[in-house]
């Protein structure tokens, strides 16, 4: 069980606005260098560089060297869950105006933007949606499993997953911070996000998390899904 000072120490840790930023700045899933996380911070090198020791010595970070580079990601989904949840917290706490509206202001990213290795936002709830109605997916509250139809579903559409063999692929729902309702993440949410940038449906926009459906992405998220990006707010990319 985690010790009332552990878990003191965690929520301390990212509680500070410049690891918070860094954090935040890792939830696409990319590894970035020390002096473009003391960019985005808005710390000098040195100041960053402790920030960063604190947070890898915490578990909550990884450092990838690669030749003298060293890169730094979020170490796991657990972290960028636990993220994903504060912000959600963080966003019911504040007052409420009367056009109170959850997630993120800015349309791009309610629309779609990545949250580590899955996507989020409406595009993803919409993917959800879609794939249990079709009973592809079936989910618990904690957890969830492709069932044989989406197994063969996931086949056809040519997802790379060859750990699975014959077995379910294991997923859990993700209750998106925007929408409030549960998108795809594990191995299937994984998949789905690897898949849709390979085949070109989606895109990212500019130097940020949010993602923008391409118009053969429209295409083949009618065709293979039933999804009507229009309806969600996309426009062509």
């Amino acid at each position: 069980m985690t010790s009332q000072a552990r878990f003191a120490e965690i929520a301390a840790l990212v509680g500070d606005p410049t690891r918070a930023s860094m954090l935040h700045a890792l939830l696409d899933g990319r590894a970035l260098t020390a002096a473009e996380l003391a960019a985005v911070a808005g710390v000098t090198p040195q100041t960053a560089s402790g920030h960063l020791s604190r947070l890898a010595e915490a578990g909550l970070m990884a450092v990838v060297k690669q030749g003298r580079h060293r890169y730094h990601r979020i170490a796991s989904s657990n972290v960028a869950d636990m993220m994903e949840s504060i912000m959600r917290v963080a966003a019911d706490a504040s007052p409420r105006t009367r056009k109170f509206r959850t997630g993120p202001k800015d349309a791009a990213l309610r629309l779609g933007r990545t949250c580590y290795d899955h996507l989020a936002g409406t595009l993803a709830v919409a993917l959800a949606d879609a794939m249990i109605e079709k009973g592809f997916v079936e989910l618990g509250d904690e957890a969830g499993v492709v069932t044989e139809r989406g197994m063969a579903f996931l086949s056809k559409l040519g997802l790379d997953d060859r750990n699975a063999g014959k077995k379910r692929v294991f997923c859990h729902p993700c209750l998106d911070w925007s929408v409030r309702r549960p998108h795809l993440a594990g191995r299937v949410g994984s998949a789905l996000r690897h898949h849709s940038f390979e085949r070109g449906w989606i895109r990212r926009v500019d130097d940020s998390r949010a993602v923008a459906i391409t118009p053969k992405g429209g295409i083949a998220f009618r065709e293979h899904f039933g999804i009507r990006t229009e309806e969600l707010g996309a426009s062509d990319a």
